[in-house]
């Protein structure tokens, strides 16, 4: 395995110099790839792909997360690190990056895709494979250079992946700091000289991370927090609608951004969808339950690491719930409509409980889901099951949100999927509700800087009669 090699500096302890000698290494690799044409670029996306899709990596590196952070499953980081990874090696493979991009003739445009310049990539614990992967393929496809900024609980895994794409960046002939990492021990101040010094900051992570990226004087795409709810209207098919559900929540034990946190249900169909669940695998919690549930997934009002993505027989034996309990999929925490700081199930749980709101009627439920996101998750996704596809538009044209998913798994079709039109990614922007710059998915353009030409064109003034007329007539002059 081709490691980084050891960073040498005056001051081990020096986080602005050791920062300073990866970004230097990074110019110089940028330096060398300059020139890379389409078909060169692609190679080099490719072999990132394969860095972590190959099968034996692909589950070593999910075994090592798991070991090492204690977040989710094996098998679903395995089919994470590989699926995020093809769709993204789909997507870029389709799309030119290198020269001319666009050509309006009749506009007398002509744009050209130029690199940003060194990339830093903050990833979270929860996915400090397949994160690291995704942004690199981005950046690199931009022909950047990209520098790692891992998890302290992830970092093992992070640097292990970065090894891997060295490597492989390597056997191709292109020089291996085109992919870098920051030396262990990663601590706040290399991240934040890494987010000081470089080129363009992309953060996944913690709303902190987030913060201090934007306040870093850098360029920054953030992201927002996840809280997804879901609505089950009285149309839906619910069985198809619970199965989804069961996947969805259980894949890596609750750890994506776009699990559901929540589901709302219409009160006609209520038992029936509560039935449904059941039968997919939920466990219907008592009081008793519920509050035992509480008692111990927060500890001092945060979130207990001991049970947050662990298995649901480790959930449930270390909640004390009943013996039913532990042959459970997940967990259905019946709530009232109260949302807020004394309402803690409202809020991300990052875990198999699942809350379940009863609304009158789906005018209810939209307004219900809208007070969950405006309290946690700000404009980042609801989704709906439903037959009634008007009341998909209407959730889409009045709230507040970046991404409505009709019918789906959330955690699967939020961040791209083969069956819908969203782009694979790993790190979704919720637009300016939730402090974001971006309203879509993380994609190469974020990733690019254009140039334009500009020629003349025969001229395109209208007169003052076709702008103003209307209002003059309508107002006068």
């Amino acid at each position: 395995m081709n490691s980084q090699p050891a960073l040498q500096t005056t001051d081990a302890n020096d986080e602005a110099a050791i920062v300073a000698g990866l970004i230097d290494r990074a110019r110089a690799a940028m330096a060398e790839f300059e020139n890379a044409d389409q078909a060169r670029v692609d190679e080099a996306v490719t072999a990132l792909a394969w860095a972590i899709y190959e099968p034996a990596r692909a589950k070593e590196l999910a075994e090592i997360a798991v070991i090492d952070t204690g977040l989710g499953n094996v098998d679903s980081k395995i089919i994470k690190n590989q699926r995020k990874t093809f769709g993204c090696l789909r997507d870029l493979m389709r799309v030119k990056t290198v020269g001319i991009i666009e050509e309006d003739a009749a506009k007398g445009l002509v744009k050209y895709a130029k690199p940003v310049g060194v990339v830093a990539a903050i990833a979270p614990s929860t996915n400090p494979a397949a994160t690291p992967v995704n942004k690199a393929m981005f950046a690199i496809k931009g022909r950047n250079a990209v520098i790692v900024a891992p998890s302290p609980a992830g970092s093992k895994t992070t640097s292990m992946t970065c090894d891997y794409m060295r490597a492989e960046l390597e056997k191709i002939g292109l020089p291996a700091d085109l992919v870098q990492v920051l030396p262990a021990p990663v601590n706040k101040q290399l991240t934040q000289q890494l987010m000081n010094q470089s080129d363009l900051v992309v953060c996944t992570g913690s709303q902190n991370n987030v913060r201090r990226a934007y306040s870093s004087g850098t360029p920054a795409i953030g992201v927002g927090a996840g809280n997804v709810p879901v609505i089950i209207d009285a149309t839906a098919d619910l069985a198809d609608a619970a199965n989804k559900i069961m996947l969805s929540k259980c894949f890596d034990n609750a750890t994506s951004c776009s699990s559901e946190n929540s589901i709302t249900i219409v009160e006609d169909i209520y038992e029936d969808a509560i039935k449904a669940l059941e039968a997919a695998g939920g466990y219907r919690c008592t009081p008793e339950d519920k509050q035992k549930v509480q008692d111990t997934l927060w500890d001092g009002g945060h979130l207990n690491r001991h049970v947050i993505a662990k298995d649901a027989d480790v959930f449930a034996e270390t909640c004390g719930l009943p013996e039913a309990a532990k042959s459970a999929k997940f967990f259905l925490v019946e709530d009232d409509n109260t949302v807020g700081k004394d309402s803690p199930f409202s809020d991300e749980k990052l875990s198999l409980a699942l809350t379940v709101y009863k609304a009158k009627d789906f005018a209810a439920a939209k307004q219900h889901v809208q007070n969950i996101l405006d309290f946690v998750g700000m404009g980042h996704s609801v989704g709906i099951h439903t037959k009634d596809q008007a009341h998909a538009t209407e959730l889409a044209e009045d709230l507040r949100v970046v991404r409505v998913l009709v019918n789906q798994a959330h955690t699967f079709g939020n961040g791209g999927s083969f069956d819908n039109g969203l782009n694979f990614t790993l790190t979704m922007g919720c637009g300016t509700w939730a402090g974001n710059s971006i309203t879509e998915n993380l994609n190469y353009k974020n990733f690019i800087n254009i140039t334009h030409l500009v020629r003349t064109i025969p001229e395109d003034k209208p007169s003052e009669e076709e702008l103003f007329g209307a209002h003059w007539e309508k107002y006068g002059k």
